[in-house]
């Protein structure tokens, strides 16, 4: 199944495009408004792959967006994301990177830690959560067509699938919620000040604890009891390690995907029949989720800066020692060296080597988790809900503000 459905309409105040070897860009080039990309992107893409761009803190830096580049800048040990952490580099918001994260390390420290917590997201592990993932999104299905004949997506299927999987692979109870998602939301902010980050950060911090100390007391077989485990009993974590990694788990195990789920959702409803191509043939549910990965634009904006330990020729431009360097992801799974038709959602698409988890070492360590969630509630929503529609014209979905991703307010969808 194709579609023609683009991504890249202009968004409101879009910049208009620049000639090449203009001077240096005000970053961001537009306030990001659904899935709707900047025009610039494509732009520069095409004229000026590696791009000079000042960022509203931190000053200048460099923006790759082909994905030849953004491949390289992702994967080569030269360019570093610990260089920047907790340092005044450039960055899209007032936030620091707070080194002592996954995001924040380079190798050994980072392969150690991936290591210890990346035996959970196994492709064996994962498919064998499937049974449990689908009765789950079964079960949240009944709920929602017996409140019926309306319901909000994201409430009542994507956020409970995401937030109820990564509570089981933890052993965190689902009633606490409202806590890891109190501090997600500020993490994920672009509007609040540091200051306020830091509040809900320490909130979580202390969340965390109390659920370290009764590990301590009673240990436990979920993921979280054996990173205390390591902790204490191997010494192949230190206290601080514990709980980065606890809140880069639980906090980014479930946000992400969620938001995934919403999207795609509305993208497959908003021409209905990409959904009904779904519905009629289910082999296509696993090709579909890949070519949503590599269509959708999942961020606001791009990331944290990785910093150069050495010069480096990136696309034909010199990027020397200590600059920052931006990857727009987005941008470059839309580059037609890489997918031919870009603009076009091809569920059949032989070869996909989108960059929607990453690359590098940096490559998500739950994507075989998100993958599999999306999928299943593919197949049960498409399966047990074929008439499902959006229950408002697709221009009304209002989308949130002020976030790092790109998410609806809303999904209203009917059946």
């Amino acid at each position: 199944m194709t579609s023609d459905s683009s991504i890249s309409e202009a968004a409101p105040g879009a910049a208009a495009p620049a000639e090449a070897g203009a001077a240096v860009r005000p970053y961001p080039f537009s306030t990001a408004t659904g899935l709707g990309m900047d025009p610039l992107y494509g732009y520069l893409r095409e004229r000026e792959p590696v791009a000079r761009i000042r960022m509203p803190y931190g000053g200048e830096a460099w923006m790759v967006t082909r994905h030849a580049d953004a491949r390289l800048v992702l994967g080569d040990a030269r360019f570093s994301m610990a260089a920047g952490a907790g340092k005044d580099v450039p960055r899209p918001t007032e936030q620091l990177l707070e080194p002592g994260g996954l995001v924040a390390m380079d190798p050994p420290e980072h392969t150690r830690l991936r290591r210890l917590a990346g035996g959970a997201f196994t492709h064996r592990r994962v498919e064998g959560m499937r049974p449990s993932v689908t009765a789950l999104t079964h079960r949240l299905v009944d709920g929602m067509t017996a409140a019926g004949p309306s319901a909000d997506l994201l409430e009542a299927i994507a956020l409970p699938v995401s937030i109820g999987v990564i509570c089981e692979l933890l052993g965190v109870d689902y009633e606490d919620r409202h806590v890891f998602q109190r501090f997600s939301d500020a993490l994920l902010s672009t509007a609040l000040p540091p200051e306020e980050v830091r509040r809900a950060g320490e909130e979580f911090v202390g969340y965390l604890a109390r659920l370290v100390a009764e590990r301590r007391e009673s240990p436990t077989d979920d993921l979280l009891g054996a990173m205390v485990q390591a902790r204490d009993d191997d010494d192949r974590l230190s206290e601080n390690e514990l709980y980065m990694l606890g809140a880069g788990l639980l906090v980014g195990g479930y946000e992400t995907t969620a938001t995934q789920i919403g999207n795609f959702a509305y993208l497959l409803l908003r021409d209905r029949r990409l959904y009904a191509s779904l519905v009629e043939d289910p082999g296509l549910i696993r090709g579909a989720v890949e070519e949503l990965l590599r269509f959708t634009p999942l961020t606001t904006v791009d990331g944290y800066a990785r910093i150069a330990l050495e010069d480096v020729m990136v696309g034909g431009t010199l990027i020397r020692a200590g600059e920052a360097v931006f990857t727009s992801v987005a941008a470059a799974n839309l580059d037609p060296e890489a997918f031919p038709d870009p603009e076009r959602l091809d569920f059949t698409r032989e070869r996909n080597p989108h960059l929607g988890f990453g690359h590098g070492i940096h490559y998500c360590m739950g994507a075989p988790l998100a993958r599999l969630e999306i999928q299943v509630v593919l197949e049960v929503l498409t399966r047990r809900l074929p008439g499902l529609r959006l229950a408002v014209p697709a221009a009304d979905v209002r989308w949130q503000p002020g976030l790092l991703l790109r998410v609806p307010e809303r999904l209203p969808v009917t059946w």
